[in-house]
Formats: C-alpha cells, structure tokens, sequence
C-alpha cells in the first residue's frame, strides 16, 4: 500500500487516512489504487467492526481527480487513440464505493477540509459524515466537463432529494459545512479543532457496537432505496432473524434486565 494512504487497526477500528495534504489529498493512480486495497482490506478483515475515513492536513478532505496527472494521461490516449484514462472510474472508483457501502460494518467520514468531486462521493458513501465547521463541498464534475461518478448520481439525491442534487451537479458550486448540515449532507458538524477527536470518537463507539446489526441496518437501508414497500418488509424480517440470532443480541437482552450497559463482541 502506497505512503499516500495511510491504514491502521486498532482496537476494532480501522483508520484509513487519505495523505496528501500537499496535493490536497487529490486522487493520483497510486492513491486511488492505495485506498481501495485499503478499503477492500477493512471489509474483509473480522477483527475490523468500523471504520474511519479521514485526511491529512487541515485544508481538504479529497479534491478529487488529481488533474495534474490526469491532463498527461488524456494527452497520452490523445497520442495511442485510446481512452485508458476514463477506465479509472472502473478500476478505481467503483471499486471504492462498493467497498465502503457493501462492507458490513460502519464507516464514518472525517470531514476536515474540501471535498470535491470524487472526494466529494467518497464521503457520501460513508454511512456517517463528522464534519469540521471549516469543512466545504463541490460536486465539481461539470466545471470539468465530466459526470457524476463515485456514486454521487446515487447517494447524492438520496440525501438532498433529486432537484436539489441536480443543482449542485449542473451548477458546481463551493457548499459551506453549514448550508451541507442544513441540507442533510452532514450528520455532526463540530468545530474545526474538535474533528479528529469528535471522528474517532464516533467511529470507536460504532467498533464497540452490535457489528451484525450495523451490517443489517446497511442493508436494509440500501435495499428500500430501490424496493417496495412489501419487499422492504420481507427484507426486514430476513435481516431481523439473522439480528436475533447474534450474540449481540442476546447480550444486549440480558444487560437490559440486569440494567448495565452491553458489552459487545461484534458477533
């Protein structure tokens, strides 16, 4: 795993730390290749029960596409008549956006800067966004004559309702923290200062919860989005039977009657 991505587990949480602060934790091919083997490494890890997404540095979260090296590799499909670059959002992209919305546990974004286009998707596909009040948001895709990718075309309108979403996608615009709290992007806005600690904070207690529930709950939600409501019913009912069956489950019954906190085993 590259050096511009930084991954650690402890405790149950695994902290993936997006590192290049002096790109603006801009999306190169080493980064995007380090952060979906990171990404992929933390959902298929047992011991992993949350994760934290975050960035280095105080000034942005992820730009998105670093267009710096972009602008070389359209110039070399330009020269082979290839157009190997746009493959990035298969290889790349998708992958990272499946990994963080499929892997059964939670995964909590960091806000601590700028997120812009792909780093924009990468923290809507966090189940929970802990944003600092510095933080900002930009779709970015049509200032560069590009389209929704890294599943903002999905998560965006689901959170903001599609009028709105098309607003910010036709017309990119830079959100403040507050105006993205106000419109339901952000769960916690917190003091710039406060960020790494509120993140963690919020990851840890998610890593010491009811991991199989968590994962139900990711499930479920993802699976109403596109069911009927009869459908969303027989989803919860194979959900809640698997819920019911965990350890967890009877752990947090038995802490209930004896009135003391549960102490879970993610199992």
């Amino acid at each position: 795993m590259a050096d511009t991505v930084l991954y650690e587990v402890s405790d149950g949480l695994a902290t993936i730390t997006l590192n290049r602060p002096e790109a603006m934790n801009a999306m190169n091919i080493a980064t995007k290749v380090a952060l979906r083997e990171a990404a992929e490494t933390a959902s298929a890890d047992t011991a992993v029960r949350a994760v934290l997404l975050t960035a280095a540095g105080d000034r942005a979260f992820c730009v998105g596409q670093d267009l710096k090296e972009h602008v070389g590799l359209l110039a070399a499909d330009q020269e082979s008549g290839t157009s190997e670059t746009m493959n990035t959002v298969r290889d790349h992209y998708n992958p990272i956006v499946r990994a963080l919305t499929a892997m059964r546990k939670p995964v909590v974004a960091g806000v601590n800067g700028v997120a812009a286009g792909a780093g924009f998707g990468f923290a809507l596909a966090a189940d929970y966004r802990v944003v600092a009040d510095t933080a900002s948001f930009n779709t970015a895709f049509a200032g560069v004559a590009l389209t929704a990718d890294s599943g903002v075309s999905w998560t965006l309108p689901r959170l903001i309702g599609a009028s709105r979403a098309s607003d910010l996608l036709l017309f990119p615009r830079s959100i403040s923290a507050q105006e993205a709290y106000e419109l339901g992007i952000v769960n916690r806005l917190v003091p710039a200062a406060d960020l790494a600690a509120e993140a963690e904070k919020v990851a840890r207690k998610l890593a010491e919860g009811p991991t199989v529930a968590y994962a139900a709950l990711k499930e479920s939600l993802a699976y109403g989005a596109g069911h009927s409501l009869a459908e969303a019913l027989d989803k919860e009912e194979e959900l809640q039977t698997l819920a019911g069956a965990s350890e967890d489950h009877t752990i947090a019954v038995r802490a209930f009657i004896a009135k003391e906190k549960p102490r879970y085993l993610g199992r």
